[in-house]
Order: structure tokens, then C-alpha cells, then sequence
């Protein structure tokens, strides 16, 4: 089966490393994937830090990639706008409720938080109140259009698994009767992108991750395969109730180098 496949997509954060913790065997098993020929690309729906702060902790971490095989869902984000924007012809007004970190990721777009066509969501920590919400709401249900950075439910953390956006997305979306844009994992229009970038095919691509909705699940949907990790924010009991059944089930990233070669 490896030699029907060249890409493998691989999630960040509770697959490669939790926090500022290598998960064992991590950074072996990405150099030997490339040893075996495997194109790699890294996805994350991480929104609280940049693409060079990421790309910073990863090689602080041991891990070899060149800054264009890091993809962030933030970056996706942008390349939608650009695209709207392009299409509309005319410069779009946003109001980018997103880590601070992340805000100059925007900067080319007028910003605007009384009347924007787009409202863009994202982590922002504690920042979360009734009067934000009440904001949001009155700006979307008064016309502004929602882009997500991404719907997790949760995540994993240093001190265990904590709600993600997914919550206050859910949220927004049903009271203002509106669909949100969702970039990132699991985006189809996300990873079409990552694949049209390296000229393969959904059959020929992996995805790998500890998340059975957003990676694995996605990643199927599209028709790739989908591998998932039981490190990071897997449980058991959410997997035995998934409808969704990974083609691999690994103990962790480290297994996946043997895996391959002997299927």
C-alpha cells in the first residue's frame, strides 16, 4: 500500500508534540518518512500563534521542514479573503477576532468592527464575554459574513482537554441562522488546496492526527486515507462511539515509518 501513496499530511499539535513536549519517537519518525520517499506537509488548526512562531517551535523541537511545508489555517484564511476580494473587485472590510499573534496575517485587509463583510474567528483565549458575543452576534445577524479559522470541539492540553471555537462557532451559527466559512481541518476546500499545491491526488495522500473528526474523517471524505494517532486528545470511549473508522490505528507517530513499509 506505501507505494500507491506520496503525500502524508500530518497534524501538529497531540500528534508530533504536546505543548512544548515532543511526542517519543516523533522527530525519528518524520526523518524516516523522508527517507522512504514520502512528500510531507504540516497541517494545523492552531490559531493562537504565527506561521513563523510554529515554525520556530518546530525546529526548537528537533524537527526538520522548510517554512513552505508548514500550513496554518489562519494562512488559509487569508487565500480565501484574497480570493473574495479579487473576485469582488473592491477592498474587503474585516474584523479579525483572532489571537493577537496572528492579526498581522490581515494586515493588507481595511479593517472594521461596525460594519465588515467579514467577521474572522479564532482562538482568543480568556477573552471570551457576554459582550462579545452579543457583538458578534448583532454584526453576522446584521449582514457580516463569518469566517472560522477552524469548528474543533476540543483540544489537548498541558493540563488536559479543554473546549475549543467550535463551541462559540456552533453557537453563532444557530442564532443568527447562517452557515460560517470553516477553514482549516476539516475543510475539503482546505485540503484541495494543500493537494493542488503538490500536484497529488486524494488516493496517493495520507492523513495523520488525533483527531478521528477533523483529520481522519475529514481526510475520508475527500478519499484519502486517514490515520489515526492515540496520542494527543484521543479517547477511547469518543472513538468507539465515532461512526468514522480510521484505515490505521496507531499507539503513535512512531509506529507509522514501520507501518507503512510493510504494508
Amino acid at each position: 500500500m506505501a507505494n500507491q501513496h506520496k503525500l502524508i499530511l500530518l497534524d501538529l499539535d497531540g500528534t508530533l508534540f504536546v505543548g512544548n513536549q515532543e511526542i517519543p519517537g516523533a522527530v525519528k519518525s518524520i526523518a524516516h518518512l523522508r527517507e522512504q520517499g514520502f512528500i510531507l506537509r504540516f497541517l494545523t488548526n492552531t490559531t493562537t500563534k504565527s506561521h513563523a512562531e510554529l515554525f520556530g517551535q518546530m525546529i526548537s523541537l528537533g524537527f526538520r521542514l522548510a517554512p513552505e511545508e508548514l500550513i496554518s489555517a489562519p494562512i488559509g484564511a487569508k487565500l480565501e479573503l484574497q480570493a473574495i476580494q479579487q473576485k469582488r473587485n473592491r477592498p474587503l472590510r474585516i474584523w479579525p477576532v483572532v489571537a493577537d499573534a496572528i492579526k498581522p496575517d490581515f494586515a493588507e485587509f481595511e479593517y472594521d468592527d461596525v460594519n465588515p463583510d467579514f467577521v474572522v474567528l479564532g482562538d482568543i483565549g480568556e477573552r471570551w464575554d457576554l459582550a462579545l458575543i452579543n457583538k458578534l452576534f448583532n454584526l453576522i445577524h446584521g449582514g457580516a459574513e463569518l469566517i472560522a479559522l477552524h469548528k474543533n470541539r476540543f483540544w489537548q492540553t498541558e493540563d488536559g482537554l479543554k473546549a475549543d471555537i467550535g463551541f462559540f462557532v456552533a453557537g453563532l451559527e444557530y442564532v443568527c441562522s447562517k452557515n460560517a466559512l470553516i477553514m482549516g481541518k476539516p475543510n475539503a476546500d482546505f485540503f484541495k488546496r494543500v493537494l493542488d499545491s503538490v500536484g497529488v491526488s486524494p488516493a496517493q495522500t495520507i492523513m495523520v492526527g488525533d483527531d478521528i473528526d477533523s483529520d481522519v474523517g475529514g481526510a475520508q471524505l475527500l478519499g484519502m486515507k486517514g490515520c489515526l494517532v492515540k496520542t494527543g486528545k484521543f479517547r477511547q470511549a469518543y472513538f468507539d462511539a465515532s461512526s468514522v473508522k480510521p484505515d490505521w490505528v496507531l499507539a503513535s507517530i512512531a509506529d507509522l515509518p514501520e507501518v507503512l513499509a510493510a504494508s
